[in-house]
């Protein structure tokens, strides 16, 4: 089996060619962001973390394993909300993007392990 392409890039980026799909992944919209500007394929906030784990975790590198962890309890709970990015990974790559600063510790990098991890649910 192939392994699928994820990438990660932040949402202020510029898109590009080789991006494929391109969902937001982030429960607010980015500041400074227009819709436009933003040429995204969809908005899936119900594949961000809850609000609760956003505001609890906010970008603490101590605390990722925590976040990782209590996120992927979310995502077990819903894994409706994957459906659209499994569905264009059968088609081709994929861009999650994130608004976030930290380009390693965001929920966007944690959603592609998750989603490498669990390929179907």
């Amino acid at each position: 089996m192939v392994k699928p392409t994820i990438l990660l890039k932040r949402i202020y980026d510029e898109p590009a060619s080789t991006d494929g799909v391109r969902f937001l992944v982030d429960r607010l919209w980015p500041r400074g962001i227009s819709k436009e500007r933003a040429r995204l394929d969809a908005w899936l906030k119900e594949a961000a973390p809850s609000d609760e784990l956003r505001r609890r975790y906010h970008h603490q590198a101590e605390l990722w394993t925590e976040f990782r962890e209590r996120y992927f309890k979310e995502l077990d709970a819903n894994p409706k909300a994957l459906d659209p990015i499994r569905e264009a990974l059968k088609r081709g790559p994929v861009t999650l993007l994130f608004a976030a600063k930290n380009a390693e510790l965001n929920n966007a990098a944690a959603l592609r392990d998750y989603l490498l991890e669990h390929p179907t649910k």
